[in-house]
C-alpha cells in the first residue's frame, strides 16, 4: 500500500498544524490549525468574518492547495485537542471536504462552537466522538484504523492519533507531555505506546511536536505547577488589597487551581473573558471539571465591566478575578485593565499573577511586555512564569523514540532552529537526516511506501 505524508503547515512555525496521511486511496487530515499571531499582529480583525483565501495570504491558516496533488478521497479531519492552533482553521477549510471531523467529546464541543460563530463559510461536516482508547476503521478496505491514545498536554481531553496500516502505524504526536499525576484525567497511556511499536510492522512514520527539543531534562507533571501556584497564593493571604490573576483559558485545570486557592485564601473567583468563559464553561457543562455553584463566569464586555464594579463596591481585597490576558493580547481583559479601560483600579502594590509562560514568538513578547509595563505603571507587582510546558523536553523525545521505535521520523511544529535540536537527538539514537528523519517544510508530500 502507498503512504503518503502531506506536510501542509506547521512545519516552519509554531501555529496553523495540518498534516494529511495517504493510505491507498484513503487520506486522514490531522489537525487544522490557526496561527494567532499572524492575526494579532493586525488591528481589530475578525477572523469568522474573513475569506479563507484572505487567511491563507496572511499566513494564518494553511494553504491546503497541495491537497490536490493526493490521490485519493478524505475519509477524517481529526484535530488532536481543542487549542486554536489544532482547530482554529477548520471552520475556514472542513466544507472543501467531504469528510467528518472525529475527536474527543471536549475538542468536538469546541470545534462545534467554531463551526457555530463562523459567517463566511457553511459546514455540513458530522462530528463524531471517539474517546481515548477507542479505534473505528477508515475507508472502505478494512485495512486502515484510526486509534486515540491518551496523552497529557495543557488543555484537557486531548490524544496522539494513531493511523493503522498494512505498512506500519503512522504516529501522529502533536502535542503532549509525559504527565503520570495530572490535575484533571488520566496519564499519557505510555504502555499503549510501547505496544504500538513493537506490534504487527511497528511504527512506520512519527510525526513529533518539537517545541522544547533544544531544552534538556524532563517537562514537570503539572502537579509542580499547581504546587508553586499554591505557594504563590497562600503568600498573599494576609495582602488586603486587589489580586489578578491570568493563564490560558484552555487550560482547566490551571483555572481549577486558581479557583480552589482563590476560595482557600478567603477570595471570591471569577472568570472574566470571552475565551475563559467558554472553556471553563464547556469543560464544566461536560462534566470534566466541578466548579462552585457560585462561581461566576462573565465574557461579554458590559457583563465584565459589571462584575468589575461589583468588585470595586464591594472591596478588592474579597475577591480574585481570573481573566483573560496571559499573553498581552490588546483586547484581552489583563491589557484592558493595564490601560485603565475597566471599572478595576490597580493600586501601588496590587498583585498580578501570571501563570503561563510569554509564547516565544515576537509578536507575543512585544505584547506581553508592553502589558507588563503597563500594569508596573499603576503600581502592581508581577508575579511572573508560574507555569509547566505543555509539551516534551529532550527526555521525553528519547522515551518516546524507544517506545515507538519508528522506521521514519517527521519533525513538526517549530522553525528550523526549533527543529535543530531534535534532529541532533535523533542522530543520537542511529537515525540519519536525508534517510529516515525528514525535515520538511509547509506544502511538501513525502512518500514513504
Amino acid at each position: 500500500m502507498e503512504i503518503e505524508i502531506a506536510t501542509i503547515g506547521g512545519y516552519e512555525e509554531v501555529g496553523r498544524q495540518m498534516t494529511a496521511v495517504r493510505a491507498g486511496t484513503d487520506i486522514v487530515i490531522f489537525d487544522m490549525g490557526l496561527n494567532l499571531s499572524k492575526v494579532l499582529i493586525h488591528d481589530n480583525i475578525r477572523t469568522e468574518s474573513m475569506h479563507s483565501l484572505d487567511l491563507i495570504d496572511m499566513g494564518a491558516i494553511p494553504d491546503d492547495r497541495v491537497m490536490s496533488d493526493l490521490e485519493g478521497d478524505v475519509k477524517a479531519i481529526v484535530p488532536t485537542h481543542g487549542h486554536l492552533d489544532h482547530i482554529g482553521a477548520i471552520s475556514k477549510l472542513a466544507h472543501r471536504y467531504d469528510a467528518p471531523v472525529v475527536a474527543t467529546p471536549f475538542t468536538n464541543a469546541l470545534v462545534e462552537q467554531e463551526l457555530q460563530d463562523e459567517q463566511k463559510f457553511g459546514s455540513d461536516s458530522e462530528l463524531i466522538t471517539m474517546d481515548s482508547g477507542e479505534t473505528m476503521s477508515i475507508g472502505d478496505s478494512g485495512t486502515v484504523d484510526l486509534e486515540f491514545v491518551n496523552v497529557t498536554h495543557s488543555i484537557i481531553d486531548a490524544i496522539n492519533p494513531v493511523l493503522h496500516t498494512p505498512e506500519g502505524a503512522v504516529v501522529y504526536g502533536l502535542d503532549k507531555r509525559m504527565d503520570h499525576t495530572p490535575v484533571i484525567g488520566d496519564p499519557i497511556d505510555m504502555k499503549r505506546f510501547r505496544e504500538i511499536g513493537r506490534e504487527g510492522e511497528g511504527v512506520l512514520c512519527y510525526i513529533e511536536d518539537c517545541t522544547n527539543a533544544n531544552k534538556k531534562g524532563r517537562t514537570p507533571s503539572e502537579n509542580v505547577a499547581r504546587e508553586h501556584l499554591r505557594d504563590v497564593i497562600y503568600s498573599m493571604e494576609d495582602y488586603d488589597g486587589g489580586i489578578v490573576a491570568t493563564t490560558f483559558s484552555s487550560h482547566i485545570a490551571r483555572v481549577k487551581s486558581l479557583v480552589e486557592f482563590a476560595d482557600d485564601i478567603g477570595r471570591q473567583p471569577v472568570l472574566l473573558g470571552r475565551s475563559m468563559e467558554k472553556y471553563s464553561g464547556t469543560a464544566e457543562r461536560l462534566d470534566f471539571v466541578d466548579f462552585p455553584d457560585d462561581l461566576g463566569m462573565f465574557g461579554h464586555r458590559n457583563s465584565v465591566d459589571s462584575s468589575f464594579n461589583r468588585i470595586m463596591n464591594e472591596g478588592k481585597e474579597n475577591f480574585l478575578p481570573i481573566v483573560t490576558g496571559h499573553q498581552g493580547e490588546p483586547r484581552a481583559m489583563l491589557t484592558r485593565m493595564g490601560r485603565g479601560e475597566t471599572p478595576y483600579e490597580l493600586d501601588d502594590g496590587d498583585k498580578v499573577v501570571f501563570s503561563a509562560r510569554v509564547i516565544p514568538e515576537p509578536t507575543n513578547e512585544g505584547q506581553r511586555y508592553q502589558a507588563e509595563k503597563l500594569l508596573g505603571m499603576q503600581g502592581a507587582r508581577v508575579y511572573d512564569d508560574i507555569h509547566v510546558s505543555g509539551h516534551l523536553c529532550q527526555e521525553g523525545h528519547y522515551e518516546m523514540l524507544d517506545a515507538l521505535q519508528p522506521q521514519h521520523i517527521i519533525p513538526a511544529h517549530q522553525n528550523m532552529k526549533g527543529l535543530s535540536g531534535y534532529v541532533d537527538l535523533t542522530t543520537n539514537q542511529g537515525y540519519k537526516l536525508g534517510r529516515d528523519v525528514h525535515v520538511s517544510s509547509n506544502g511538501n508530500i513525502i512518500q514513504l511506501v
